[in-house]
């Protein structure tokens, strides 16, 4: 028996929190996917648990992947911001159970050094990290994810600056 062809508008989006660390000097942190065949740069993101805020999950979230939350929010997105996956993931990613992201994304100032982040968490989601600025990041994401990355750059460049 042939298999059901599935549809992106049979699946829900997964609700997520996106996070745009900055650092000291105006840069912002981006992690390469452990998971990725192909080369893969992200900022750290992840799924919205049960009552969980944006913040609240975007605190966690780093926690989680970088291995500290030492930031302070700096602001919210107003909107959803959501991207569809390709055909070919469909299905595969995400557990199979979703057509893509909402996502709410938030910028975060990083109060730490750089010493207290360690991408060798429980569940490591990257390989590598560094610092790069804003308008590099969407040369370094999949091409799926740019035009979300584009509307995230516009909503906080004007926070990607060094401070004292």
């Amino acid at each position: 028996m042939p298999r059901a062809i599935l549809r992106h508008e049979d699946l829900p989006y997964r609700p997520c929190v996106g996070v745009m660390l900055i650092n000291r000097d105006g840069l912002v942190f981006v992690g390469r996917r452990i998971d990725q065949t192909v080369e893969g740069w992200q900022m750290p993101q992840g799924g919205i648990d049960g009552n969980e805020t944006p913040a609240e999950a975007g605190f966690r979230e780093l926690k989680e992947e970088i291995g500290t939350n030492k930031a302070k929010l700096l602001r919210e997105m107003k909107d959803w911001v959501a991207y569809d996956l390709p055909d070919h993931l469909l299905g595969v990613a995400l557990h199979g159970r979703y057509r893509g992201q909402k996502q709410r994304w938030l910028a975060m100032r990083f109060l730490g050094d750089d010493d207290d982040i360690n991408i060798r968490t429980a569940e490591p989601e990257f390989s590598a990290w560094k610092w790069l600025a804003m308008e590099a990041l969407p040369r370094l994401i999949v091409p799926f994810k740019r035009d979300t990355y584009e509307k995230v750059i516009a909503e906080f460049r004007d926070l990607a600056f060094p401070i004292g």
